[in-house]
């Protein structure tokens, strides 16, 4: 189904549903407004700028990182046990759930449409290198790829790697460059 079909038909059901008085136009503005304003990846993103410039949160975050998220009370689910993986000069991890689509919404709002598939569900753990280089990331052979895999219980987001040319940059300008693909790790922040 096109982009283009998937909004008419959900422009329709809204209509439907309004009509029929079982929905308000101020409920589905709200709704856009929660996922807008208070759930989504600029959450995760204020997350990775606090850990770039504050050593004590980011190893509170990586040893417990629902504990550590605790102090935003972010709204959304998928966070009661949140599982922080940094990527390193050494290491490049990725995220993703083989069963069905596990993703922590507070943090990173709704999973993108190419995370649920189950091509991406099954290839990026046989071919992790491949799969990247599809998404236009290219990690070094030197470089290990750690694939985890998102469950029930467990929930993981990627910490990445702060570009060198960011290093003097507020913490509200570094979340607004940090995006959600690099917090699912199947791309790389650049020094632009």
């Amino acid at each position: 189904m096109s982009e283009t079909t998937a909004a008419i038909r959900a422009e329709a059901l809204e209509s439907l549903l309004t009509e029929r008085g079982l929905l308000s136009a101020e409920d589905v503005d709200a709704v856009i407004t929660r996922y807008n304003e208070r759930v989504g990846p600029m959450n995760g993103a204020r997350v990775v700028a606090r850990a770039w410039r504050d050593g004590d949160f980011k190893a509170r975050l990586l040893a417990d990182g629902s504990a550590a998220i605790a102090e935003f009370a972010f709204e959304g689910g998928q966070i009661d046990k949140l599982v922080v993986v940094e990527n390193t000069q050494q290491v490049h991890n990725v995220v993703v759930c083989t069963l069905c689509s596990c993703y922590p919404w507070a943090v990173l709002g709704l999973p993108p449409k190419w995370y649920k598939d189950p091509a991406y569900r099954s290839r990026i753990v046989r071919e992790p290198r491949k799969v990247l280089k599809e998404f236009g990331t290219e990690i070094p052979r030197e470089k290990k790829i750690r694939v985890w895999d998102s469950s029930a219980e467990v929930r993981y987001m990627v910490l990445p790697v702060q570009p060198q040319a960011w290093q003097g940059l507020a913490e509200a300008e570094l979340a607004r460059r940090v995006s959600r693909d690099s917090m699912i790790g199947v791309t790389v922040l650049d020094d632009v």
